[in-house]
């Protein structure tokens, strides 16, 4: 009989479902203790946005009612997790400590220095619960990390992707339990005003919300017509799970298991399956990125990418943020993320190539926005998404790849329904027009009640003058 409790340290895995370390905590036998950290000191300027703490909060209500169901105790602390895992661990009377890796470099850092530390007085053991692959598994012929994702991706499916481990249904509670923090005083919600009002409607937090989603979106028809319907931002037949995956409410292995099983089932069409199971292998692409260049944060991949000369205009910035630039289908995306915490990832591509080369923004200052604005601002898939909009970093569109937004909006809204569900004031302009309302003849815009300049602004720049320009500057640095 074991006396002595396991602790398990909760970050990015907030499940009961094929959680590695949960399941080995269980599989111990004894009594088991959830600890969770809101630590905002060793993440620094990465620490957690509006929109993921938001997320957090709704997550973590939701763990708490789980652990009332399976049994268990889940301690919530906030501050440096460095001191507090120790401190919890000893108050506990713990046996041992387990936790899923992670994969940052600051993260790195804290598990390895607590590996060490704990290690003296515990048995300490961490697993992979984040990831299909880990980071130094997946190498080419050198033994180097994969800068390029084609034969990244065909190396995954080389690979033979483990079983989804058993769901934790019963855990034993501790006899004594070390003092928690109440949630609410956290303080995590927006209260004045409240910005996030327009989350509620749009997402369900929580493993059981996850696991809703992913099962009703396998049987709609975005995923039988993934692979053509993807970049349809009208059609909104994308699965929706980034934020659950991010929180770790689902495992990747459960979603690419549960697919590959579709497809063998005959449910989904193989290169409808196949086109989503790319997608699941381009954020481990990410995440392989971050862990071999860690650098990638604060610069660009790409040297030469360090001496462009950006703008940097405050007043242009702020007017692409609040979805005020004169172009639809980008003020379409930058509403849509302010109003649901989430944006079609076409509209991301073509927003932040209109950040990055209509406007001359450093790609950094976009990123850091939606790291703040996204509930699923993924520190890998949101830094290397971004360097390859911008052109510089892995495997990146080419710079001279610019985004129109005129004939993007066209070719993937081409009814302009997206556009006005995020942009009611263009709600009465003709598909003709809606993507280019300047262009518009006078009796058109009257009719539709639009007055450019007033209910809708005029384009802040002319796409034309200023893909010429963003080009020469590209040219400066080849």
């Amino acid at each position: 009989m074991i006396e002595k409790p396991a602790l398990v340290w909760l970050r990015e895995d907030l499940r009961f479902d094929d959680n590695p370390a949960l399941r080995a905590a269980a599989d111990r036998g004894g009594a088991v203790a959830c600890l969770y950290v809101l630590d905002d000191e060793v993440a620094g300027e990465w620490k957690m946005g509006g929109a993921q703490r938001w997320w957090l909060h709704h997550s973590l209500s939701a763990l708490q009612d789980d652990f009332e169901k399976f049994g268990g105790t889940l301690i919530l602390r906030r501050g440096n997790a460095g001191m507090i895992v120790p401190q919890i661990a000893e108050e506990l009377g713990a046996g041992a400590v387990y936790w899923n890796r992670r994969y940052m470099p600051w993260q790195i850092e804290q598990d390895k220095a607590l590996k060490e530390q704990l290690s003296e007085d515990f048995e300490v053991k961490s697993f992979n619960g984040r990831l299909l692959n880990e980071p130094w598994e997946i190498c080419t012929k050198s033994g180097g990390p994969y800068k390029v994702y084609t034969p990244y991706w065909k190396q995954v499916q080389q690979r033979d992707i483990r079983d989804p481990l058993a769901k934790v249904q019963k855990l034993e509670a501790p006899s004594r339990v070390p003092d928690t923090d109440k949630l609410d005083d956290w303080g995590l919600l927006p209260t004045r005003p409240n910005w996030a009002e327009g989350f509620e409607p749009v997402w369900t937090p929580g493993e059981r919300g996850a696991r809703r989603r992913w099962l009703d979106w396998l049987k709609s028809e975005g995923a039988k017509n993934y692979a053509s319907h993807r970049n349809r931002p009208d059609l909104d037949h994308t699965s929706r799970m980034a934020p659950h995956i991010h929180f770790g409410e689902i495992s990747p292995v459960t979603m690419y298991r549960e697919m590959q099983q579709k497809i063998e089932d005959g449910d989904i069409p193989q290169e409808e399956g196949n086109t989503f199971l790319s997608e699941l292998a381009w954020r481990e692409f990410s995440y392989n990125l971050l862990y071999h260049f860690g650098h990638m944060f604060d610069e660009p991949l790409m040297d030469k990418f360090k001496g462009f000369e950006w703008d940097n205009d405050e007043d242009k910035l702020e007017a692409w943020k609040k979805g005020q630039t004169g172009y639809p289908i980008v003020d379409a995306g930058m509403r849509q993320l302010w109003t649901e915490g989430h944006m079609h990832n076409r509209v991301r591509m073509i927003v932040g190539s209109f950040l990055v080369k209509d406007l001359l923004v450093d790609w950094r200052k976009g990123m850091k926005w939606f790291w703040d604005t996204l509930v699923c601002a993924d520190p890998a898939s949101n830094t290397a998404s971004w360097q390859w909009v911008a052109g510089c970093g892995a495997d990146a569109a080419p710079f001279f790849r610019v985004f129109n937004p005129i004939t993007q909006g066209e070719k993937f809204d081409p009814d302009g329904d997206y556009v006005r569900r995020h942009v009611p004031e263009l709600k009465d302009m003709p598909k003709k027009h809606i993507h280019a309302p300047w262009q518009a003849p006078k009796d058109v815009l009257r009719k539709a009640g639009v007055e450019l300049g007033k209910d809708y602004p005029e384009p802040i720049v002319d796409h034309g003058k200023m893909r010429e320009e963003a080009l020469s500057r590209y040219k400066a640095i080849k």
